[in-house]
């Protein structure tokens, strides 16, 4: 079977520092909106600030990262990442403890979260393109996808009783101790990292070690110039920033408004990442018989068209139903569809601009969540939760507009990408 395909001892250890990671982020799954909502009394702007701003400043730190993540060995860059996420989390614990915390805090510790995460995707997608053959690629992402989605459906559940039990930053505790984890785990793996190699066409570090102006933008100048990755990321952005800018307001409706318990809230969203297992199991048998293709087209628009039927919840089980049914199948699709969009990527960047091309899509897409959030925040405070959901639903049906209509480059993406290394 495609899905038991070995890949080797070296990308074990990746995975299983990626599954520590990622099931300490599952416990700790919407922590920060829920301390603003339980532990400082935060209303709909507040949360949608905190999703919104920290994000934000968090990209903007990621930007000069690129060049710097690109011309060091990534492993050590991961590692680096992993502790100062760990370091950040953990303040916020200390603090509640002693009774300092503070709204401004959770902005801080969530922009250096985003920072270190968009640098840690970045030289993690760099090292496994070098740690994997081409062929491999859509099975590793597709393991990494499958991860992710078991991890949110079974983190949530128990970070919600946890918090019931224990309170709202006992989650946070466990996701600060993953990220220790993860950076053990990434230094157990063995053999030497080949230095990434210095081009003065490639924004080679000048002699005095700053890196040259044109580095920041390289990313960015590959994504746009290339049409299939182009019409990619303004969907991924669009897409990613309308689901993401649901969320403070769903935390908002169903806690606040509706009167649902932490561990419903937590429920609604797990039980349904279930179908992210079959999702991302199906990512290469969907590839290999129907086409890439046709995958980004009818696979990118149904994980579109479900985000509306949010605006049907109600209370009790009637709206817990709802919700799951809602992200049942939004995250069948997505999960389908992000490993396929992952491996293009990766086959159409060449290899010395991957950390700067992986930059820049995790920059962007964090931008436009922060702008969406604070939008649809700022109109659920004018007006209602509700409202604001029955608009990012409508505008998230118009997001297959932007998708490719065909596979624009006429070459497998590999061997474009062996050409221009």
């Amino acid at each position: 079977m495609v899905g038991r395909r070995p890949l080797g001892r070296q990308f074990g250890w990746l995975w299983a520092a990626y599954a520590v990671s990622a099931y300490g982020s599952g416990l700790g799954f919407g922590a920060f909106s829920l301390i603003a909502v339980l532990a400082l009394h935060a209303g709909p702007a507040e949360v949608s600030a905190l999703s919104a701003v920290g994000p934000a400043v968090g990209a903007l730190i990621a930007v000069p990262l690129a060049p710097w993540v690109e011309f060091r060995r990534k492993r050590p860059v991961m590692i680096a990442m992993d502790l100062t996420r760990f370091a950040a989390m953990a303040t916020i614990p200390v603090a509640y403890a002693f009774g300092w915390l503070s709204f401004v805090q959770l902005l801080v510790v969530s922009a250096l979260v985003a920072a270190a995460k968009i640098a840690f995707n970045a030289a993690g997608g760099a090292y496994l393109k070098a740690l994997v053959q081409p062929d491999d690629l859509l099975v590793a992402n597709a393991r990494f996808e499958s991860t992710n989605w078991s991890s949110i459906a079974v983190g949530p559940p128990l970070g919600g009783a946890a918090i019931a039990l224990f309170g709202p930053v006992t989650t946070v505790v466990a996701d600060a101790l993953s990220y220790l984890l993860s950076a053990l785990g990434i230094t157990a793996i063995r053999g030497g990292e080949e230095a990434p190699r210095k081009r003065e066409d490639a924004s080679q570090a000048t002699g005095k070690g700053s890196v040259r102006a044109g580095a920041l933008l390289d990313g960015w100048r590959h994504i746009m110039g290339h049409p299939g990755l182009r019409a990619l990321y303004l969907n991924n952005m669009l897409v990613s920033g309308l689901i993401m800018a649901t969320e403070p307001l769903l935390a908002v409706l169903l806690l606040r408004q509706l009167g649902f318990p932490p561990w419903q809230y937590g429920l609604a969203f797990a039980a349904p990442c279930l179908g992210g297992l079959i999702g991302s199991r199906l990512a290469h048998r969907v590839v290999a018989r129907y086409g890439r293709s046709a995958v980004f087209r009818t696979v990118g628009t149904l994980r579109a068209i479900w985000l509306i039927g949010l605006v049907l919840v109600r209370p009790g089980v009637v709206g817990l139903v709802t919700v799951m049914a809602v992200e049942l199948a939004i995250i069948v699709n997505m999960s389908l569809y992000t490993p396929v969009l992952a491996t293009y990527r990766l086959e159409h960047t060449p290899n010395h601009l991957v950390a700067r091309t992986l930059s820049a899509w995790s920059i962007g897409q964090q931008a436009a969540i922060a702008i969406l959030t604070a939008l649809a925040g700022l109109l659920a405070d004018a007006t209602s939760p509700r409202t604001a959901l029955t608009v990012a639903g409508l505008l998230m049906l118009t997001t297959p507009l932007l998708l490719p209509r065909h596979d624009h480059t006429p070459q497998h993406g590999a061997d474009l990408a062996r050409s221009h290394s």
